[in-house]
């Protein structure tokens, strides 16, 4: 079966992302500060509509499935499914990603078909390869309106959907994942320009202070020398004073 047209498409709209700075969790280890780049693509026909959304790490290469959020619309079914196939892959992990890209998909589905049916898929088990990655899923999901069925009773088998469209959430944990508006990011990057230059100036006050301490330190070490051979020689003439 030939490709859609649309399988490839490159992101044309591009947002900048704050990660926030969680505390060191025990799977994923350090989780620091990181801003990253949203991509975004929409196409629409009478049959179909599509949003792509990607996230770019910067100076790192990801799987091409990794980061991939999808949301097609059809509108001669009325259903809507959320991609991709392999299901959502993020990277970093355990930072909000998911949550908030299953939430923009949700909103922009609730502007065009709230009332289409949600078509459900099959959850990849490597997403529950231990039992807190499994409750880490199913809480994404369902935090944004999706229901996780379990297909046997050992819990490896999954599905998730939503009967419709209008049930799902466009909400996310703002707290972990922010939007970063163009003025915000260009007056943190001023601010951190004027921070990096105040930075500089302390850092020469401290060289020229330590160079000058140094060349102090360097006039008493000759002083000390001067008065302790001095003071040698004076031992040396009392001593030959006594012995005459």
């Amino acid at each position: 079966m030939a490709p859609h047209p649309w399988a490839d498409l490159a992101p044309e709209h591009f947002r900048l992302l704050r990660l926030a700075a969680l505390p060191v969790d025990r799977a994923s280890g350090a989780r620091p500060l990181r801003f990253v780049q949203l991509g975004r693509v929409v196409r629409h026909s009478k049959a179909l509509s599509l949003l792509r959304l990607s996230v770019q790490l910067p100076a790192q290469r990801l799987r091409k499935e990794q980061n991939l959020l999808e949301v097609w619309i059809d509108h001669q079914r009325k259903e809507v499914r959320f991609g991709p196939d392999k299901g959502l892959s993020t990277e970093p992990g355990n930072r909000g990603l998911g949550r908030f890209l299953l939430a923009q998909g949700a909103a922009w589905a609730l502007q065009h078909c709230a009332h289409y049916q949600v078509e459900g898929a099959a959850l990849p088990g490597r997403d529950a390869l231990g039992e807190d990655d499994r409750l880490r899923r199913d809480h994404c999901l369902q935090a944004q309106g999706f229901v996780v069925e379990y297909l046997d009773p050992l819990q490896l088998k999954a599905r998730y959907g939503a009967a419709r469209v209008a049930e799902l959430s466009e909400r996310w944990n703002t707290e972990k994942v922010q939007i970063v508006d163009i003025l915000d990011s260009a007056a943190m990057l001023q601010q951190a320009d004027q921070s990096l230059r105040e930075q500089n100036a302390k850092v020469r006050k401290l060289s020229e202070r330590i160079d000058q301490l140094r060349r102090e330190d360097g006039s008493l070490r000759f002083s000390i020398t001067c008065l302790l051979a001095f003071c040698l020689f004076q031992a040396g003439l009392l001593i030959w004073m006594a012995t005459r």
